[in-house]
């Protein structure tokens, strides 16, 4: 079925085949399981009589042993054969903790990427054919996963090191009787470093030299990689000046302010070393001027004229240069005892030391001037990030525009007599360019801050030159922004008026700007429907349907601040009905019921009344209506009823005739008898229509006494 072996091993990632086969069966039915019965995770192809698992690509859930079941007839048979799976696809990497430097611990970490199963990985770092350390990781693992191992050396390299190879081998211990265990490795040449020493300067003719000789320096340091040398002068304030790159510099035309100390410096990765020597340039006796010097700062753009003048010599003759003989990129004009050389328009090229040589006779004496080009051509502008808002941050940016050199430059930020920021910037060696610079700064306005003023103040100082300082300043006056607030709503003559009065409401609002005003009414469903925009909003006559709530909006553009006002319209009473059922005119001992009835609202007070001799005489009415049980001849005459409120009140009358009985009548009638029993149905049921019929009219209502009801 299976070839001899029983076990094989499966890259991760890569494709593995299994292939059962059946001899001897003309027919048989060949499936596939696990040992576990887990998943197979691959696919089959049955053909004739063989069969193949095919694992695509292989991963950890592969591992297992997989058996393949033969059934031939009523024969079955199984065979059985163990995947393994390992992952080694990666070389090992080198990597050192710093440069190696000649007596110097350095550390070699050796990495296997990815490697499974580490428990059978060996990692052997060598330093040329020599072994350095073997580890093995022979713990095992928690899970199933691809992982990194490493090893680390730390050694101290020697001269003998050098252009040594460092190799990392990596052995994974997987195998069957016919494959090796596999190996990897990655081989990598250990440069040794050295740290420059031994520097030499050689000079050529002499350290002592006269004014217009020419003077030749070599230097010489060792180390690896080889040193980069460079020349440079020690100047008076302890700074040096770069003059050369080279191993050789040259000075032709050597002037007494040649004279000093000059440095050669060997560097490479792994350190430097210094070497000094000092000349000695004697001067001539004719004496040379050169002006505006010794140094000039020229605006870039601008025109500037350098001038060398002589003097105690007839016949000079004059020739210009720079100090490392770059081209001058200017015009030279020589007469009589002055040579002038003009740089216009001034550019970055201009930055040098210029040299003026005077012959005279055949002394020969310079002098030089140092242009150092600036760019300083406008004020700083001053920006805001948004509009300033009292308690709102902001942000305030200075910015320079075209300026150079910037490393010079200082920005400070005033905000009245108070520094708020200042800044400064650090040198870029990679270009000379103009550049905009800039300052920001974040600070939460006030209304303390209205009508104060920002200073932004550039200044633009080049080295210890003796001009005036260069320095420019823009100014911003604040305007705080003040979101709307303490809005307040005067109504002149009240709030609660009677119904065609007038009235004025004034709505006023703090800010700046000062807040626009905004008159609306609430609507019953709580929305706000504009009416107008001016701060008093009247009315002429007012009327009932005019009552509600009106808002007031102050409103800017930083914010809205709102107040609402509750307008009352009332109205005097009106529309009072006062009747007497079953009539105005009634025989004695009927019922009658007096009552009054009001259509206002809002609501009022009803009062009903008899008129007497001393006067009116108040009823205990209940509801507006006064009942009178079987009347009797005194209870005829004139009844009022008084409707008011706070506005105003209203009277009506009626007059009550009530007739005496007939003496030879029976006072207990048959008819009477039954009209009284039906009053008394028919009168508690006409006073609850009244009264039902008058809380329909009703929007509130009082607690009277006595006689007194709300209409």
């Amino acid at each position: 079925m299976f070839p001899d072996e029983s076990k094989i091993f499966a890259q991760i990632g890569d494709s593995v085949s299994l292939t059962c086969s059946a001899t001897g069966c003309e027919s048989p039915s060949l499936s596939w399981r696990t040992q576990m019965d887990s998943p197979l995770n691959g696919k089959v192809r049955n053909e004739g009589t063989t069969s193949t698992l095919i694992m695509d690509p292989v991963s950890f859930k592969d591992e297992h042993q997989y058996l393949c079941t033969v059934i031939c007839g009523a024969a079955k048979l199984e065979k059985a054969i163990q995947v393994e799976i390992y992952s080694f696809s990666k070389d090992p990497e080198i990597h050192l903790s710093s440069p190696p430097e000649v007596g110097k611990p350095v550390t070699v970490t050796c990495s296997v990427p990815d490697v499974y199963p580490f428990e059978r990985l060996e990692i052997e770092l060598l330093k040329g054919n020599r072994p350095m350390k073997v580890q093995d990781f022979l713990e095992p693992s928690e899970k199933k996963a691809q992982e990194t191992k490493s090893l680390d050396v730390t050694f101290s390299p020697t001269d003998e090191d050098i252009g040594t190879a460092l190799v990392c081998q990596a052995t994974l211990h997987i195998y069957d009787d016919d494959s090796p265990p596999k190996v990897r490795k990655t081989t990598k040449e250990l440069e040794v470093y050295i740290s420059p020493k031994d520097t030499a300067i050689s000079v050529n003719p002499s350290t002592r030299l006269q004014e217009g000789d020419s003077v030749t320096m070599t230097c010489a340091s060792a180390g690896l990689p080889a040193p980069r040398i460079l020349w440079s002068k020690k100047l008076d304030n302890g700074n040096r000046q770069l003059l050369s790159e080279n191993a050789t510099l040259t000075l032709i035309s050597m002037r007494a302010e040649d004279s000093g100390i000059y440095v050669c410096e060997g560097n490479n990765p792994v350190g430097k070393d210094r070497k000094e020597v000092k000349l000695i340039v004697q001067e001539k006796n004719f004496t040379v001027e050169i002006s505006p010097g010794p140094q000039i700062a020229a605006q870039v753009g601008d025109s500037v004229v350098l001038t060398c003048d002589v003097r105690d010599c007839e016949s000079p003759s004059f020739s210009w240069r720079t100090l490392i003989d770059s081209p001058l990129n200017g015009n030279v004009r020589s007469e009589g005892s002055k040579s002038t050389l003009t740089l216009s328009p001034v550019s970055f090229e201009n930055e040098h030391f210029y040299l003026c040589t005077v012959m005279c006779g055949q002394k020969k004496l310079e002098k030089r001037i140092q242009v150092k080009p600036y760019s300083f051509p406008s004020n700083p502008e001053i920006e805001m990030s948004g509009p300033l808002v009292s308690g709102n941050p902001v942000t305030v940016s200075c910015r320079v525009p075209n300026v150079y050199p910037s490393d010079r430059l200082e920005i400070e930020l005033f905000k009245g007599e108070s520094i708020m920021m200042n800044k400064t910037f650090s040198k870029d060696l990679s270009k000379k360019a103009l550049e905009t610079k800039s300052l920001e700064k974040t600070f939460i306005p006030t209304t303390e801050d209205i009508g104060n003023v920002l200073v932004c103040l550039a200044r633009l100082p080049i080295d210890e030159m003796e001009f005036e300082l260069k320095q420019r300043q823009s100014t911003q006056t604040l305007y705080v922004n003040v979101a709307p607030r303490d809005t307040t709503i005067l109504v002149s003559p009240s709030s609660i008026l009677e119904e065609g009065s007038s009235v004025n409401m004034t709505c006023s609002s703090n800010g700046l700007p000062a807040p626009k005003i905004l008159w609306s009414r609430q609507l019953s469903n709580g929305d706000l429907q504009p009416i107008s925009e001016n701060a008093t909003l009247s009315f002429m006559s007012t009327k009932m349907e005019d009552s509600g709530i009106y808002v007031c909006e102050g409103i800017n553009q930083v914010g809205t601040s709102r107040k609402e006002v509750n307008l009352i319209i009332q109205v005097a009473p009106k529309d009072i009905q006062l009747t007497a059922f079953p009539s105005e005119s009634v025989k004695e001992g009927d019922t009658v019921i007096i009552s009054c009835t009001c259509g206002n609202v809002p609501p009022t007070l009803i009062i009903l009344k008899k008129k007497a001799e001393t006067g009116y005489t108040v009823l205990k009415s209940t509801g507006g209506a006064y009942t009178i049980h079987r009347a009797q001849l005194e209870d005829a005459g004139v009844y009022q009823c008084e409707s008011k409120n706070e506005v105003g009140s209203q009277l009506r009358s009626l007059t009550l005739d009530v007739k005496g009985r007939e003496s030879n009548k029976d006072y207990f009638s048959p008819e009477l008898l039954v009209l009284y029993c039906a009053s008394s149905l028919i009168i508690p049921a006409i006073g609850m229509i009244i009264y039902f019929a008058r809380r329909a009219n009703m929007t509130g209502s009082y607690s009277l006494v006595e006689a007194q009801k709300v209409c």
